[in-house]
């Protein structure tokens, strides 16, 4: 070989050294995010999230990226969201807003990590093998907001003693939708109170849906857990003006929207949770040996604006055992 020949060879190969070096660094983690909601609303879930991330030393843009799908409360995009980021191959997923969700995502991979943010028990509905020790390629965070459909409805009662009908609105498209109208309809039957159920899988079906409060005599309301409902809560609190129908929700963002009272979690540390616990799974924990994060603090939250606009006197009892007053 000429010497010449060998030297350009050699130089060659050093100036090709950082390309091959920098091409060899692992790629930054891709975590997929899936919800039912729309981003605009759920813009303090994201800053929660993010800071579950950064609790476990993950931040967006610098060693992690999220990579984000909104349904808009269209269940049927879920599945297609779903496959998509299965087919980017991302490192692990987080499902949220319900059900729906979870459903996509466990039906398009049996092995990219998920973790759930859900209302009701995951066991119950076959996406967990028990609390402690999940199972499978899932895990999450569990509102136990289903388990509370009965002490809504106490909760009504007690606000409402002389209520004769209390309706119990449900999206037909949430799996939740039966299990926790037999939980109502079992509850109602208990306490002697008459219970009818509506439907709404759309904004034009909730309008329906109060429309029909005073052709039914309904004199309550109590909202079922689903995230195409939360979506909508500028509407629903609107349409409980409107139609002055006292009502409970889950969720306190019902009632900062302007709703009256709500008993459920917390659910921004619920999404600061999921955080964590995606961000431990980064780090190459597996999610059949991270138990599902169960509340312990439930909160009842009271609007007094709008229980003045409604003409309704809430009783000393019920304000004194609240966890929020909003004036």
């Amino acid at each position: 070989m000429r010497r010449r020949d060998f030297i350009n060879g050699i130089a060659g190969s050093v100036a090709a050294w950082p390309f091959t070096a920098r091409a060899q660094q692992p790629s930054m983690p891709v975590v997929g995010f899936i919800s039912s909601r729309s981003p605009d609303e759920s813009a303090s879930a994201v800053v929660a999230f993010r800071q579950g991330l950064a609790e476990a030393r993950y931040v967006e843009g610098q060693n992690v990226e999220i990579a984000f799908r909104w349904a808009e409360g269209h269940y049927d995009r879920l599945p297609m969201m779903a496959a998509d980021l299965v087919r980017r191959q991302v490192t692990a997923i987080l499902a949220t807003g319900g059900n729906p969700p979870v459903l996509a995502v466990k039906a398009a991979t049996a092995t990219i990590p998920i973790v759930f943010i859900i209302g009701s028990d995951p066991v119950e509905v076959g996406f967990v093998a028990s609390f402690n020790r999940p199972g499978g390629n899932i895990t999450g965070v569990s509102l136990v907001t289903s388990l509370l459909v009965a002490k809504r409805l106490e909760l009504l009662r007690e606000l409402l003693p002389a209520a004769t009908i209390i309706a119990f609105l449900v999206n037909p498209d949430n799996s939740n939708a039966r299990p926790d109208t037999a939980v109502m309809q079992a509850a109602a039957a208990r306490l002697g109170q008459k219970l009818i159920v509506l439907s709404a899988r759309t904004e034009q079906d909730i309008d329906l849906a109060f429309a029909s409060l005073g052709q039914q005599q309904a004199t309550a309301l109590v909202v079922n857990t689903d995230a195409f409902f939360l979506t909508r809560r500028n509407q629903l609190a609107s349409l409980e003006a409107r139609y002055a129908i006292p009502t409970i929700h889950d969720l306190r963002e019902y009632i900062a929207a302007g709703g009256l009272m709500s008993y459920g979690t917390n659910l921004a540390d619920a999404y600061r949770q999921a955080g964590i616990y995606v961000g431990r799974i980064l780090k190459g924990e597996k999610p059949h040996s991270l138990p599902v994060v169960q509340p312990t603090k439930f909160d009842l939250v009271i609007n007094l604006k709008t229980a003045k606009v409604l003409g309704i006197d809430v009783p000393p009892s019920l304000l004194a055992t609240a966890d929020e007053v909003i004036d």
